[in-house]
């Protein structure tokens, strides 16, 4: 038999009781994106050198394994031909599609490979690659190889579509062929690799458990309690009925619409209801919606087939599917143009998309969860905004108040972030004094949580001793001033007034000068208010 009259049908066998088999051996179906999903794991786990040895090594046993099922279940007219079956196993098993010209990893001018599912998964998820990274097909190759030369043979790859280049390039040779080039690339095969990058994770894993144990610690003594699951701080009434409410709606599939001004923690709201789900162990994927034009985000959410759009060189999954199995966070959904509202609602309705390019809709699993600043509500009404996909988003809707309507909220927060701050920089946490702390309070925090972060790490960068002075916060929150409470009687202007020029009074440490220029007044007339102020008093005594 020759290696061109291979085809899948003889390969490839589908039993009701037994399940699929390839080659006679047992085999397993799996998802490219689910493989690319895995080397994205592996790489966040192990780093690029570990995740390389692992895919390398799996890729070979596989290799060694393929060569052994087809030298028994073929009878094949020569070794080489035998040889030769490797590439054409790989094109049938749909990993890639090697050019009829070049398909051969040991001839002098190697094999020139188009459409690797490695190099798609890789640009996928982990961007544009430096260095070639089809490892698995490199480790498969070099198997196969291997098993059918009856020798040690090494298949390298030189160029890489994840690297930017035209179409992936291999070439096998021995050991001793490959001569000193070989030396960089070998520990890869034979484990070494790897040994050293469980060892630095397993470090990496006692590090990160130690440091969150004093992270533990450390906010127990400031705060008084651990922080919340999700990092979420709740003590106001208004915050613990949105996380009570995010937690029973992980419980469901709905879809879930998370309003509130920007700066309140909307994404932490939604991992909430992510990590809190049944698909707490799939991907959390998100995306804003406001930065990137319609046409891109098109292609990022629904993906697109090659040469659908100059520039398309490869086909790419888009992010619906990409989250399979997960939740797909659309953040700033308010901003999305009215055009891509359709197509977003359609495939939420029939839980399927329509690639870029194609013309076939292929099925999704994800769960959406979307958030605005925006009150869509208000959007529907002037026509901004579908009112059919805004019903679709909102099953359940959860309204983020903003920190000056928490105010239970702040110096807990401040706090957090002060420990989290200090532990960045390599320092202890400064403490928050009653001054600061009432000037904390006072603040309308336009900016929101974020804001009250960003102020934090200001606080430590700049504080010079064990706790925070005045001094070191931001300027609009230093000059913060109580604002009135509307509670109870109705205080006349008179009254505010008083109350007024006294607070600015106080905060100027009685420098009567500074507080009239600050109050564009009249030092005279400030004289005369505060005269009138003491007269008043001393009568009241009396």
């Amino acid at each position: 038999m020759r290696a061109e009259d291979l085809r899948i049908d003889m390969l490839l066998g589908v039993d009701p009781r037994e399940g699929v088999r390839f080659a006679g051996e047992r085999a397993l179906i799996l998802d490219a994106v689910a493989m690319g999903m895995l080397r994205k794991q592996l790489v966040e786990m192990l780093g690029l050198a570990g995740a390389r040895a692992v895919l390398t090594r799996f890729g070979y046993a596989h290799g060694w394994r393929m060569a052994e099922a087809l030298r028994t279940g073929f009878q094949w007219s020569s070794d080489a031909e035998w040889q030769a079956a490797g590439g054409l196993i790989h094109t049938l098993q749909g990993l890639i599609r090697i050019r009829r010209e070049d398909s051969d990893p040991l001839a002098a001018r190697g094999a020139t490979v188009e459409d690797s599912y490695e190099a798609e998964q890789h640009l996928l998820h982990l961007g544009r690659a430096q260095s070639p990274s089809c490892w698995t097909q490199c480790g498969f190759a070099s198997g196969y190889m291997s098993r059918a030369a009856g020798r040690p043979i090494y298949v390298l790859e030189d160029r890489c579509v994840a690297r930017g280049d035209a179409a992936c390039h291999f070439a096998g040779r021995t050991l001793e062929e490959w001569g000193s080039q070989l030396e960089e690339h070998l520990p890869y095969f034979q484990g070494e690799v790897l040994d050293a990058s469980l060892h630095q994770v397993a470090s990496a894993l006692k590090r990160t458990e130690r440091k969150l144990r004093e992270r533990a610690r450390a906010l127990e003594q400031v705060v008084g309690e651990p922080e919340g699951p999700g990092g979420l701080v709740a003590r106001s009434p208004g915050m613990r009925r949105v996380v009570d409410l995010a937690k029973r709606a992980a419980r469901s599939e709905a879809t879930v619409l998370v309003i509130g001004e920007s700066g309140t923690g909307k994404e932490r709201v939604a991992r909430r209801v992510h990590e809190e789900s049944a698909r707490a162990a799939g991907p959390l994927v998100a995306i804003s919606c406001a930065a990137l034009t319609e046409s891109l985000l098109e292609a990022e959410l629904f993906g697109h087939a090659r040469g659908a759009f100059t520039g398309a060189t490869h086909e790419r999954v888009g992010l619906l599917e990409a989250a399979a199995g997960g939740t797909l966070f659309l953040d700033e959904i308010g901003e999305m143009p009215l055009g891509m509202q359709a197509k977003l609602l359609r495939a939420l309705q029939e839980r399927e998309v329509r690639r870029v390019g194609e013309n076939h809709s292929r099925p999704i699993d994800v769960r959406v969860v979307a958030a605005t600043n925006r009150p869509l509500a208000e959007e529907v009404a002037a026509g901004r905004f579908r009112k059919d996909l805004y019903y679709r988003l909102r099953v359940v809707e959860l309204t983020v108040p903003p920190l000056r309507e928490r105010r239970e909220d702040i110096l807990p927060l401040a706090q957090v972030f002060l420990v989290d701050a200090a532990r960045q920089m390599g320092r202890a946490a400064p403490g928050l004094g009653t001054d600061v702390a009432d000037q904390l309070q006072r603040h309308d925090w336009p900016g929101n949580v974020r804001e009250l972060r960003n102020a934090m790490e200001r606080v430590v960068a700049l504080s010079r001793g064990p706790r925070v002075e005045l001094e070191d916060l931001p300027e609009d929150v230093r000059v913060a001033l109580p604002a009135p409470a509307l509670t109870g009687a109705v205080r006349t202007l008179e009254e505010l007034e008083r109350e007024y020029i006294l607070a600015v009074l106080a905060r100027n440490g009685g420098n009567r000068t500074r507080t009239a220029q600050e109050l564009d007044i009249g030092a005279t007339t400030l004289y005369r208010k505060l005269k009138s102020y003491e007269r008043e008093s001393r009568r009241r005594k009396r």
